[in-house]
């Protein structure tokens, strides 16, 4: 039976990135650049003869659809960002996901070779652990697609975890910890990282559209509106009359980029204070609007940041660490890849 880690996710950014927002605001993840989930993989026993697997690390065979799976969680890393479109970059985050497959790889083939077996009441409080964080046992197996009688190889990866996981403690023995001098430079070098969002504050006038042939109607009624707060009209005695909102729902105070409807914000947060939007519209009706206050972002003091850059320089020079001790397993390291369309032909790494 071949069994690959379910939650053990793949490499999407690097470890210590995922589920941290705030050290993401402090570095952005870029699998470009350091970018592995140094966790174990969890490969067994297949021959590449049988399988048809592309990728064969030391011996031992990577399932094409486990690169699927990390280039796949590469590339909605980067959609989420939206810098991509489709699949322009496609071969570039294929190429990290077997770039990213080979460092776990030959990491948890390392550990194997260099850290004992965890006792088993450590892969006892590791298995618990894990339960508790999907919620509970029963959440676990339903979240992770597994049941009670895969437990053992659960745990036989969660061994590797925990080996992997001490290995990487070793190489970073030695590391010293960032300066202050480290620290400020940082800060100062990335202020707009530690700057607060801007925010605008508006109020709104908002018509309902549910009969598509009135609409044209009620569009011409907020440009008249909208004539009329050009000509010096009141605001907010204009959306009284004519908003179908309430009236406390006129004033929707401040709020920042990614709060409201995209359709909403990009009209407000280019307008000046004192401005009158035209007349646009969202999947929710026809809106006008009217910037009534702004607030630019301030630095946050580097007294109250000073900590997340600690940790993100830290876990610079742990990445940094750790490329450098698998670039030396890379030098002694059999690595094969055969392309998918062309089973005949393969690339050693060594």
């Amino acid at each position: 039976m071949r069994f690959v880690s379910t939650f053990n996710r793949p490499l999407r950014l690097r470890e210590h990135t995922v589920n941290a927002p705030d050290r993401e605001k402090v570095s952005p993840p870029s699998p470009e650049l350091n970018g592995f989930n140094t966790k174990a993989i969890a490969i067994r026993g297949c021959c590449a003869e049988d399988s048809g697997m592309p990728l064969v690390i030391n011996g031992q065979t990577i399932d094409d659809a486990v690169i699927d799976q990390e280039f796949s969680a590469i590339k909605a890393h980067y959609e989420s960002m939206g810098s991509i479109s489709c699949c322009e970059r496609d071969d570039e985050f294929r190429g990290f996901a077997r770039d990213n497959i080979t460092f776990r790889a030959l990491l948890t083939q390392e550990a194997q070779k260099s850290i004992p077996e965890p006792p088993v009441g450590d892969v006892d409080e590791a298995f618990a652990k894990l339960k508790e964080e999907h919620g509970g046992e029963e959440q676990f197996y339903a979240s992770v697609g597994l049941n009670p009688e895969q437990d053992e190889l659960i745990r036989k990866d969660l061994e590797l975890n925990l080996q992997v996981e001490s290995l990487r403690q070793n190489v970073y023995e030695g590391l010293t910890e960032p300066s202050e001098d480290d620290c400020r430079n940082y800060y100062a070098n990335n202020l707009d990282q530690f700057t607060d969002e801007d925010e605008v504050r508006a109020s709104h006038i908002f018509k309902s559209v549910r009969e598509v042939e009135k609409r044209e109607n009620i569009f011409k009624q907020l440009c008249d509106v909208r004539e009329q707060l050009a000509n010096g009209g009141d605001f907010v005695e204009a959306a009284k009359q004519h908003s179908d909102k309430p009236a406390e729902e006129i004033d929707l105070g401040f709020f920042k980029r990614g709060e409201l409807m995209d359709e909403f914000e990009i009209i407000t947060f280019s307008m000046k204070v004192g401005e009158v939007s035209p007349v646009f519209n969202t999947p929710h009706g026809f809106h006008l609007a009217k910037v009534t206050e702004r607030k630019t972002g301030e630095p946050k003091p580097f007294e109250d940041v000073s900590q997340l850059i600690k940790e993100e320089l830290t876990a610079q020079k742990q990445d940094e660490k750790l490329q450098q001790f698998v670039d030396e397993l890379k030098k002694s390291a059999k690595i094969e890849y055969i392309e998918p369309e062309d089973s005949t032909e393969s690339h050693s790494g060594h």
